[in-house]
């Protein structure tokens, strides 16, 4: 039997927070080996095991998987997660692409400057009400399924639990206007694998905090 999945990241969110989620919801149990310091992250580039010199790396399957998307694409198709066909996969990647461009937002916030923050909290804050959720609101409406794609749990809906997730940490209420969000965050959230991995002492990682931001940035040297 294979063991289990090997995460090769810091001890916070980050890119490897998305497959950290996919994992859990896919029921899969993983070990993490942490980059503590910059010689971790040496050793890791120096012995072959960063195709492109960057983290996240999962060892899996007899592979060291790089580059987040080739990483999460694997593990939805491998889980049974990324559609019945063609069409459906391709709507999953448009509404992970969407998610990936709002969460991408947010996880830069703590490594800006207080200016630089309350500024772009305020974009993130708009984003997401005018761009990326009345997009997933209509998404559902129209196809009026519990689920995003199909009548099936996909990469897409756990993405956008967790995009959801993190811009209420942004606004409380964030959701308001959302009625439908709202309700899908409830049903997405009492699957067994998700709820699991929401309680306290899971694997998933708190919002990073100013020890956290001065921790990365002597890591990787910004």
């Amino acid at each position: 039997m294979a063991g289990k999945p090997k995460l090769h990241y810091t001890k916070g969110r980050g890119k490897m927070e998305s497959i950290r989620w996919l994992l859990a919801a896919a029921g899969v149990e993983f070990e993490e080996d942490f980059i503590e310091t910059r010689e971790d992250l040496e050793k890791l580039r120096s012995d072959g095991s960063l195709l492109f010199q960057q983290v996240p790396m999962v060892e899996m399957d007899g592979m060291k998987m790089v580059q987040t998307r080739a990483i999460l694409s694997y593990i939805a198709a491998k889980h049974n997660l990324y559609g019945k066909d063609l069409k459906e996969r391709a709507w999953i990647d448009m509404y992970v692409e969407g998610t990936t461009d709002l969460m991408g937002m947010i996880m830069l916030l703590p490594f800006q400057t207080a200016e630089e923050k309350k500024k772009n909290l305020d974009l993130i804050i708009e984003r997401a009400k005018n761009r990326y959720f009345p997009v997933y609101e209509k998404a559902l409406k129209d196809h009026g399924h519990d689920y995003l794609v199909g009548n099936k749990l996909s990469w897409a809906d756990i993405q956008l639990l967790e995009a959801i997730l993190m811009a209420e940490e942004c606004q409380a209420g964030i959701l308001s206007a959302f009625p439908l969000l709202q309700a899908f965050k409830g049903r997405i959230s009492n699957i067994p694998t998700i709820k699991k991995f929401l309680q306290p002492g899971s694997q998933r990682k708190p919002p990073a905090d100013e020890k956290f931001v001065a921790h990365v940035k002597a890591i990787f040297n910004f």
